[in-house]
């Protein structure tokens, strides 16, 4: 098998297509992705175009995987998450979880979930061995105040500076250079479960557009260069993510985001463009390239 060659790198599964999270975790450094407010239709558009090339040539057949959020914004989405509530496959039926908490009458718990007896899934990986640390981005991740350390607090170590946050045409770019630091410094016989939050989607966005102006505020389009932005250097987080033992890595947006659709406009609103998001899972090698 090619390191480099993400189309040849194999999940081990419990079912055709449901990964086999007991084999997973414990062997594997775990990798989790929020492109915080991305709409699954721009990121379905610019896969398709051959606009976000990074993305796509790791994502399974080169699309995304077409979802339905835990929640219509980042606090509400994450609490969900980190409990082991990833996005639904947006179709009808019961869907195995990857990752669930020991407790009576799941119905989507199955033979390859990874079942945890503690309060949620960061915590749970941690009693399974896992260094857990937390990239934040949004303002709920910034721990200026009790609410913003709810999320980051989950972690064994956390980090966010101003650098990483919304307002900076750079965030990304500084949450890898930290993401690089930590799988850095983990020691190599201890499994990392690293999670990080990118802020760069999420308003304002307008600054990642060439031309564009802030009087003008965001669109569809920034929204859509954002993750133009975000997908020129991804490549460096899993390079830094499967450079230790291979790598389990989910992407996927905690919501969408409307730009005046049927005119809304934001999130925290139940409209089809924040429910319907974009989902991927798949292994990078160890030594995967960018």
């Amino acid at each position: 098998m090619s390191a480099s060659d993400p189309a040849t790198a194999r999940l081990p599964e419990a079912a055709p297509g449901v990964p086999d999270m007991n084999r997973i975790v414990g062997s594997h450094d775990i990798l989790l992705v929020t492109l915080d407010t991305l709409r699954y239709d721009v990121a379905a558009e610019l896969a398709e175009a051959g606009r976000i090339p990074n993305f796509a040539r790791r994502l399974p057949g080169g699309r995304w995987e077409k979802r339905h959020a835990p929640g219509s914004f980042t606090y509400a989405s994450h609490q969900a998450m980190f409990a082991g509530f990833l996005p639904t496959p947006a179709e009808p039926g019961r869907h195995p979880r990857l990752f669930a908490a020991d407790f009576a009458g799941s119905e989507t718990t199955a033979d390859g979930t990874f079942v945890y007896d503690t309060p949620d899934l960061v915590s749970g990986l941690a009693k399974a061995g896992y260094r857990t640390a937390c990239v934040g981005g949004v303002g709920f991740f910034n721990k200026q105040g009790a609410l913003g350390s709810v999320l980051p607090g989950l972690f064994e170590e956390s980090h966010w500076e101003p650098e990483f946050g919304v307002t900076s045409p750079a965030s990304f770019e500084s949450q890898v250079a930290r993401a690089e630091e930590i799988a850095a410094r983990t020691a190599p016989e201890q499994p990392l479960f690293l999670f990080v939050n990118v802020s760069a989607l999420h308003q304002p966005n307008w600054f990642h557009l060439p031309g564009a102006r802030k009087e003008d505020g965001d669109s569809r389009a920034t929204h859509a260069a954002a993750l133009e932005y975000v997908d020129r250097h991804i490549g460096r987080l899993f390079t830094a993510m499967s450079s230790r033992r291979p790598c389990f890595a989910l992407v996927c947006s905690d919501h969408g985001t409307a730009y005046g659709d049927d005119g809304w406009t934001g999130h925290r609103i139940g409209h089809e463009s924040v429910w319907t998001v974009p989902y991927a899972h798949f292994l990078l090698d160890q030594g995967a390239t960018r």
